[in-house]
């Protein structure tokens, strides 16, 4: 049986800013910054690229960071619609590129000043910013930020399945206690306790606590993506791409995506398993650690649902009995996650999953061979 050609090719290169509150830096600076540490550790020079990938939300133009690394040509650009849910997707084309031919080395980039500028959490960043839904009824009802978007998602499941503000917590807490043994963390040496998670202010009220949410951080990160075989001559030990995936039903929203049905959104999930068994031959639960989008802490008791770790509603019980934390049969987000480290829309997250694969994590899990990283999009990476 032949390979699926997404499985022929590697993340060779990996780069990150530090991460701050006030970089004090244009946005196309940090984008160039990560850009250049990912092509160094790869191996390659700014010539060696000629495929950029990036996010719709990314302001830094392509033409504009091909001049300022110095890449003479691109034969391949592309964008991921949304933010964090389309981070996995942004490999998944940079890797379609690659074993189409169309380029040999792609480079992912994500960059913005997200704290000390334009703050999505803020109504009237996220009216400008909601993926073209700017003039969407919801808005006028005062439904206008990210963190009500993912309370009115999770609301429902918090009722059927009895998940209080405490379980979250318990999350939020393991998620503190990596970032603080992670020199690159923003929460390095900051671990946090049940009791203060509990203490802190409402957000959304009765759901979102203010440490249930994501960092809104300045910085930027990076990806280089190329064929595994290419990716063995280089620098660094192959990280392959073994899986990834996206699915967009047809009643699916960039922005804000609360109004389908559970059964549409079964048959996503479903379809993003079947997609990633296909092309990688195992399931998105037989890995040695996950990286779980947590823009806010309910989302990584979805993704562990909907990846298989657990059954419906029993998320809460894994999390208490300690699998996701340090020792744990399945530890999530060992990099502190993006309440914990930093929030580059899920770029940093596979970054950690690459590091954990090259045995080069701060908080490095024993024999690491395979990661899912996954958001709305998903991707298995591991060794070759």
């Amino acid at each position: 049986m032949r390979p699926h050609p997404i499985t022929l090719t590697a993340i060779a290169g990996i780069g990150e800013t530090d991460y701050s509150s006030n970089s004090g830096r244009s946005e196309l600076h940090l984008a160039a910054q990560a850009s250049l540490a990912a092509i160094r550790d790869a191996g390659l020079t700014p010539a060696d690229i000629d495929g950029l990938v990036t996010f719709t939300y990314d302001s830094s133009n392509e033409l504009e960071l091909q001049r300022a690394l110095g890449v003479p040509a691109l034969n391949w650009t592309g964008r991921t619609p949304f933010g964090g849910n389309g981070a996995m997707a942004t490999v998944q084309m940079a890797a379609a590129a690659v074993a189409s031919g169309v380029a040999n080395a792609v480079l992912i980039y994500r960059a913005f000043n997200e704290r000390s500028g334009a703050r999505f959490g803020a109504p009237e960043t996220s009216r400008i910013m909601g993926g073209g839904l700017k003039n969407d009824f919801h808005y006028d009802f005062g439904f206008d930020t990210a963190a009500k978007m993912y309370a009115m998602t999770y609301q429902p499941y918090a009722r059927r399945y009895g998940v209080t503000s405490e379980d979250l917590g318990r999350y939020v807490v393991t998620a503190r206690d990596y970032a603080a043994t992670n020199p690159r963390a923003t929460y390095y040496q900051r671990p946090l306790t049940l009791e203060e998670h509990q203490a802190s202010r409402w957000i959304v009220e009765p759901f979102i606590r203010r440490w249930d949410c994501c960092l809104e951080t300045d910085g930027g990160s990076a990806l280089v993506v190329t064929s595994l075989d290419r990716a063995r001559d280089l620098k660094q030990p192959v990280v392959r791409v073994h899986g990834a995936a996206q699915r967009h039903g047809l009643n699916s929203r960039t922005a804000y995506d609360v109004y389908r049905s559970d059964d549409d959104r079964a048959a996503d999930e479903r379809s993003i398993n079947e997609q990633l068994h296909r092309q990688s031959g195992f399931r998105p639960h037989e890995v040695d650690a996950a990286m779980i989008y947590d823009a806010f802490s309910p989302a990584v008791f979805f993704g562990l649902e909907n990846r298989g770790f657990c059954g419906p509603g029993e998320a809460k019980a894994f999390i208490a009995e300690g699998h996701i934390g340090r020792g744990g049969s399945m530890p999530v987000n060992t990099h502190g996650g993006l309440v914990g480290e930093a929030y580059i829309h899920g770029i940093n997250s596979i970054i950690e999953g690459v590091r954990q694969i090259r045995g080069q994590a701060a908080n490095q899990v024993a024999g690491v061979e395979r990661v899912l990283v996954t958001g709305g999009s998903a991707l298995v990476i591991g060794t070759p």
